[in-house]
């Protein structure tokens, strides 16, 4: 790769072609006002959402025309609770035949793959036929969340008003994180999970460019979500006993039962799916055949239609709403339809059944542990609560998100310990047996690799005066070519370290590079042996300097197309202090590798 024939337009500068780079503070204003809109216009959203379900649910299951928050649980249809569910997946189905497949699903990985694989790009028709489906499908019984719909609609929102004004990339993606944020914050009144969960599943990055756009689109829509559906979560929490640390014991076996139930989770979603995707037939038909399952499951166990918020709430309470028995029943049930419906496509989000399932997982845990051990006094409703967050935060890899949401539902500091210990020991199991998280294995299936660990770039960290080789091959400007030519015919070792050498003028300083390539194509053409070495290469080189990182030397290679760079000092352009290659970033990065995986050496 040779290097650039013109000079360096703007020396320190990361992007010199691109414009307004030089005021990333009135950027970052003009992102803080977008993200009162984006807030403002999810928390209406949810808001929205949330009306529309009621509306079709009380329709379906109570024939009145309300949006009065009435459990699907408590109806009175008897056997016609059976056909309900099939309808709302005959409907979704057409929407998404015929509207967009991207509605099919429960949202999160969908706006992942719009973050890391789309330029955050989201269809518009999204933003709508998205809530559609899910208000119908959980209208008519379907098991499952509002929340990840939301969530993936104000990402949509987001991305929708960064496709509309001038931005670059990266903005939209803060746009669509925040929207996203957004719609969790006005979900549950839990605006710091939300920041949190914006990064730990959409961002993968903490920059002041994007964490405080977050903030305040959660703040705002936190507010309007206080002003139109009141105070708390969806479902209520009450004082539970955490016993810590007495209760630690109990602790340490829940978080491995937790681990392994998010594992059995993740893997039965996507059994169902590869069931469903041996079946030939339309696709059409496959959430039809699923809901068919769970209109007979949800005759006999009508706690597993719907949203089901009314049984979260009874399982989290400090005085057990539920028989033991009861509880493994909607466990098992709420199981098996989650995985049978989200598994054959229909549409709708899997954080509440989740919740149900982690909540059970620990309302149960506790109601055995008091029966074999009656002096253990176990509280359903903490077991249950620190469950819920484990379960999901496991199967999401998104572990500190939900010690936060758990905390800020409570707003009781002596969960957070029990949290920290089983959300941790949870995540550390899945990790052990699931080489993808629950949403990111849809992603992988389609051949899309989601990296969720949160690491500084070595790039970052490390400075061009640590990397650079400080005592380059300097040859004179007007040395010839065919001088140079019989050197490396006699393999001199002088020439032989680096792929290009720096030329310097008579008074050393810096004058031009000629690279081995420059060379052998001025061999060619070089006849009469008189052509000089800055004639042969570049004149006006791109350089680096010592006090840049890694990551801007490299940036400079990339945007100007050149492997190799003079390193000059920063008072004095011409002064040639070291030469960076590539091979010398590559080699800061085999170090960093090697501190991960390489044993030193110990005292014992």
């Amino acid at each position: 790769m040779s290097t650039a024939k013109t000079a360096r337009p703007f020396p320190g500068s990361l992007v010199p072609n691109l414009p307004d780079v030089k005021s990333p503070r009135r950027r970052l204003l003009a992102m803080a006002l977008l993200a009162v809109l984006v807030g403002a216009a999810a928390g209406l959203a949810a808001y929205g959402l949330y009306a529309m379900i009621r509306l079709v649910s009380n329709l379906m299951f109570y024939q009145r025309l309300s949006m009065a928050d009435l459990p699907q649980s408590r109806n009175q249809l008897g056997l016609w609770v059976i056909p309900l569910p099939i309808v709302g997946a005959l409907i979704v189905g057409l929407m998404a035949k015929y509207g967009s497949k991207k509605i099919r699903g429960h949202g999160l990985p969908e706006a992942m793959e719009a973050v890391l694989f789309n330029q955050s790009r989201v269809q518009p028709r999204v933003a709508i036929l998205k809530p559609a489906s899910v208000a119908i499908g959980i209208g008519t019984g379907g098991p499952f969340g509002a929340e990840g719909p939301i969530i993936q609609t104000g990402g949509a929102l987001g991305s929708i008003l960064g496709q509309v004004l001038h931005v670059t990339a990266a903005e939209r993606k803060v746009l669509l994180a925040s929207g996203a944020a957004a719609g969790m914050a006005a979900t549950f009144s839990t605006p710091l999970a939300a920041v949190m969960l914006a990064i730990e599943l959409l961002l993968f990055e903490y920059k002041a460019r994007s964490f405080i756009p977050l903030v305040i689109a959660s703040t705002v829509a936190t507010a309007v979500r206080l002003v139109l559906l009141g105070h708390g979560a969806m479902f209520s929490v009450g004082t539970a006993n955490f016993n810590f640390p007495d209760a630690l014991p109990w602790y340490v076996p829940l978080g491995i039962i937790c681990g392994l139930v998010a594992v059995l989770y993740s893997r039965a979603l996507y059994l169902a799916e590869d069931f469903f995707g041996k079946i030939p037939c339309d696709p059409y038909w496959w959430p039809v055949m699923a809901c068919a399952v769970l209109g007979v499951v949800g005759y006999f166990v009508p706690r597993v239609l719907g949203i089901g918020y009314d049984t979260i709430t009874d399982l989290l309470n400090p005085t057990p709403q539920l028989a033991l028995k009861l509880v493994a029943v909607i466990l098992v049930a709420k199981l098996v339809v989650v995985t049978l419906t989200l598994g054959s496509g229909h549409s709708g989000g899997v954080l509440a059944p989740t919740f149900m399932i982690g909540a059970a997982t620990g309302a149960l845990f506790a109601g055995l542990g008091n029966y074999f051990v009656p002096s253990a006094h176990l509280s359903s409703s903490a077991f249950a609560l620190v469950s819920m967050a484990a379960v999901f935060g496991a199967a999401a890899r998104a572990p500190f998100t939900f010690i936060i949401f758990a905390f800020e539902l409570t707003r009781d500091y002596d969960s957070v310990l029990p949290l920290m210990l089983v959300v941790t020991i949870a995540h550390f199991v899945a990790l052990v047996f699931m080489e993808n998280s629950i949403l990111t294995e849809k992603l992988a299936r389609r051949g899309l690799r989601v990296h969720q660990e949160y690491e500084v770039d070595v790039f970052q960290q490390v400075s061009v005066a640590h990397t650079m080789d400080s005592s380059p091959t300097i040859l004179p400007a007007t040395q010839t070519v065919s001088e140079i030519a019989r050197r490396l015919s006699v393999h001199d070792p002088a020439l032989s370290r680096h792929q290009a050498f720096l030329l310097t003028d008579d008074e050393g300083e810096l004058a031009g590079i000629v690279t081995r390539g420059d060379l052998v194509r001025a061999f060619e053409r070089d006849s009469a042996g008189k052509l000089t070495l800055v004639e042969a290469g570049c004149a006006q080189p791109f350089v680096a300097y010592p006090d840049e990182t890694l990551n801007e030397a490299l940036a400079t290679m990339l945007q100007n197309n050149c492997g190799r760079l003079p390193v000059v000092a920063r008072d004095n352009p011409k002064k040639i202090v070291g030469y960076l290659g590539r091979a010398a970033i590559l080699e800061a990065r085999l170090r960093r590798l090697q501190e991960d995986h390489v044993p030193q050496p110990g005292w014992l």
